[in-house]
């Protein structure tokens, strides 16, 4: 298996860099160059998610935030053709 993965911090994590040393026989890891979100498909799918969920906007509890990051979940998977338009760079 191939992991391609950006520079997150909890990607070099002690328990996770030993996990991927244990398992190296099966998962061979690959790092993103750093500040390289152009690389990085899932970036899109976020930005969308910033934009119809939580950018500008005030949630008064945690509960209304998950809600409104549900209907945007949601919105995605019922608008499967807009998703891959995001994505179609990188197929």
């Amino acid at each position: 298996m191939y992991l391609i993965q950006d520079n997150a911090s909890y990607h070099k994590d002690s328990q996770v860099l030993e996990w991927f040393s244990d398992h190296r026989e099966k998962v061979r890891v690959s790092n993103l160059p750093p500040y390289s979100p152009e690389f990085n498909a899932v970036e899109r799918l976020w930005h969308h998610t910033r934009v119809n969920a939580t950018h500008n906007k005030y949630f008064p509890t945690v509960e209304d935030l998950e809600n409104s990051l549900a209907f945007a979940f949601k919105s995605m998977q019922k608008n499967s053709s807009q998703i891959m338009g995001y994505l179609y760079p990188y197929q």
